[in-house]
């Protein structure tokens, strides 16, 4: 077995060309070498002939013909996956030699869930360009199910959020920063804002905003609805969008779910109000998780550093 593991080495480091995996990409994208190839400017027969390059090299079978077209072996799969890995490595090279080149000092891309936003990643960004003010810094917002696959897919460089769920718990290096309690939220003007000693069977006459279903927490939410009721909201918004949501329980009579640092700020100042009851479900760590095959750049290591030590003041 080391035998052929080294054989197939060789071969890929003498052998393998880029364009072998942008054309394997791109054809798990099609579902046909033919369309694939058009795309790349090249000849079917020359596509063809690079597959089955890969396919002798590798020694493996990369592709399997469907009355859909082309579809991927397992083998494909995973050679696809790191293929994928390595040109956002290439794409993250150029990217940081061009930081270079315009005078920043490295790169560090930062994925980002609700519950990280308010207070704790602006003040670690704030922090890593005090002191190192030549960093280039790129901020996406999402949820765990878009994130953590641009995280294992080299896009992202760290996510900071709610932790995952175990599906994602082996492909990265995942660190609990604290741990954090949902709150339900509503607006100054709400009918409960101002109530004592609520139950949950108060809050039924209103309408909702929730975190979208593929989210942890709201799968929690609903398998609470089920057991009270069961419980289904007349109307209900599915939002991560913090603006969107604040503006909604300014104007309408909404009750929100929320983990309790997103919405601490407007509450001490008044622009929201939390409600005298506290869900029996949701608490959850916040954390960051990072690929656990890399190591992290110097710039994504020195936000690393520095996230942690907010994370400890707050």
């Amino acid at each position: 077995m080391a035998a052929k593991h080294t054989r197939i080495l060789d071969r890929a480091l003498t052998r393998l060309k880029l364009r072998q995996l942008r054309l394997l990409i791109a054809v798990s994208e099609q579902g046909s070498i033919q369309n694939a190839a058009r795309g790349l400017g090249i000849s079917q027969p020359a596509a063809s002939k690079m597959i089955q390059d890969l396919e002798v090299d590798f020694e493996v079978k990369l592709f399997e013909r469907t009355n859909r077209g082309v579809v991927p072996t397992l083998f494909g799969e995973v050679l696809i996956r790191h293929g994928k890995l390595i040109f956002a490595q290439v794409s993250n090279a150029a990217q940081e030699l061009d930081d270079l080149n315009e005078g920043n000092s490295g790169r560090v891309v930062i994925g980002t869930l609700l519950a990280a936003s308010p207070e704790l990643l602006p003040n670690a960004v704030e922090l890593l360009l005090e002191e190192r003010p030549n960093v280039a810094v790129k901020i996406v917002e999402g949820t765990n199910d878009i994130l953590m696959p641009a995280l294992s897919a080299g896009e992202i460089d760290l996510v900071v959020g709610r932790l995952p769920s175990h599906r994602h718990r082996a492909e990265t290096v995942q660190e609990k920063l604290y741990d954090e309690q949902i709150r339900a939220v509503v607006g100054p003007q709400h009918p409960l804002s101002d109530s004592k000693d609520l139950q949950f069977s108060d809050l039924t006459h209103f309408p909702w905003i929730l975190p979208p279903i593929e989210t942890t927490l709201r799968r929690q939410i609903d398998r609470f609805f089920v057991q009270n009721g069961p419980y289904q909201p007349e109307t209900c918004i599915d939002s991560v969008s913090y603006l969107a949501n604040r503006a909604l329980l300014q104007s309408r009579d909404f009750v929100c779910l929320m983990p309790s640092h997103v919405a601490a700020l407007d509450i001490q100042q008044g622009i929201l109000c939390k409600l005298d009851w506290g869900p029996p479900f949701g608490a959850g760590s916040v954390g960051v998780s990072y690929r656990n095959s890399n190591a992290l750049s110097p710039a994504s290591a020195a936000f690393l550093s520095i996230l942690k030590r907010v994370a400890r003041e707050e």
